[in-house]
């Protein structure tokens, strides 16, 4: 199952990096052709590629396609510019942890190429990028099948933000078990929230369930525990950016609002991502660094005012779900429970055992 849309790609010649411009869906479907580090920078700052797993794709591939168009003339000149550029790329967004992991783990490949030519170099990180890549898609259907044995056929889900194929190379993480249980014949009815302040829900998660045949309902942010109330809700599946040691989640804006109010209800709070969004080295949600934005995104959004000129907005780009609420941490290596402190660190001990 695939939903058509390719978040990340590279061009066929492998010299430049390929973005499906997220901003500017549902209306028009136009890829971005990127060939430095200026303005992959700008397209993950700005939105245009997005999602945890999608971020750590772009800066990969992005950090292939800067050193293939190096015009450095010896070794030396060409490793100070993949530092530079490394360094660069990892400033366009603070908080999901993808974005460095994709990065250091391009750098580790790089330390490995020690004493080869700059050819051999870029070829080695070509084929780290394409692993990365990879990876990402094998990662996104193992979560969906993990996060399918949790549902039951005519489920009514809740989701928040977007977390399907357009954030990973993909089926995407929270959306990954809706896809396969459509497949199935699950005749699952999902509600999108539509994600305030940038609509990720209503521009994004029902433009892809819509396209690929889903039943989707989009409602307001503020909606989500009337649903809840009525009975409509079954469970509610959400992406992560961050996953801190004890299990604390850092995902889109609102997300820790549905959670409480899904405890509320004692409606399953399900958080879907892959291991390489759990950072050992977080201890809690307290120390993860969010996200703020412009203050445009809220008072001026989409070319209108919704707000006096004057008055001052609060955008942070993320929250932080205390691990309480959260029921369960569905991976590609298997479902985690709590209490997340012991059963997460025992499933990175298992997976470097097999």
């Amino acid at each position: 199952m695939t939903t058509t849309l390719i978040p990340a790609q590279l061009s066929m010649d492998k010299q430049k990096l390929i973005l499906l411009d997220q901003t500017l869906l549902p209306e028009r479907e136009v890829y971005l052709e990127l060939d430095n580090k200026e303005d992959i920078f700008e397209a993950i700052k700005m939105l245009r590629v997005r999602g945890a797993p999608a971020i750590g794709v772009a800066a990969a591939y992005g950090l292939y396609v800067c050193m293939k168009n190096s015009k450095a003339t010896d070794f030396k000149e060409f490793s100070d510019e993949f530092q530079i550029t490394k360094d660069y790329l990892a400033t366009s967004r603070p908080t999901a942890v993808n974005l460095f992991w994709a990065l250091d783990r391009m750098a580790d490949r790089f330390k490995k190429e020690k004493g080869k030519s700059i050819d051999e170099t870029n070829k080695a990180l070509l084929q780290e990028s394409e692993d990365i890549s990879t990876e990402d898609k094998q990662m996104a259907t193992a979560i969906g099948e993990h996060g399918l044995t949790l549902l039951k056929k005519n489920m009514g889900l809740l989701t928040h933000c977007n977390a399907g194929g357009l954030v990973a190379s993909g089926i995407g993480t929270a959306l990954a078990p809706m896809y396969l249980g459509h497949e199935k014949g699950y005749n699952f009815k999902v509600y999108a929230d539509e994600t305030r302040p940038l609509l990720q829900g209503s521009r994004l998660t029902a433009y892809e369930l819509h396209k690929a045949g889903l039943d989707v309902t989009v409602i307001c942010d503020n909606m989500a525990s009337l649903v809840m109330k009525e009975g409509k809700i079954d469970a509610v599946l959400v992406g992560c950016d961050r996953v801190a040691a004890n299990g604390d989640v850092a995902n889109k804006i609102g997300t820790s609002g549905v959670a409480i109010l899904a405890k509320e209800y004692g409606i399953p709070m399900y958080v879907l991502g892959p291991t390489s969004t759990i950072d050992l080295n977080t201890a809690t949600g307290t120390d993860i660094d969010i996200e703020l934005r412009d203050e445009q995104e809220i008072a001026n959004g989409f070319g209108r005012r919704t707000a006096p000129i004057g008055v001052k907005a609060y955008n942070p780009a993320f929250d932080v779900t205390d691990a309480k609420y959260i029921t369960a941490i569905i991976t590609e290596k298997g479902i985690v429970y709590p209490p997340y402190k012991k059963n997460i660190r025992k499933l990175f001990k298992e997976s470097v055992s097999k």
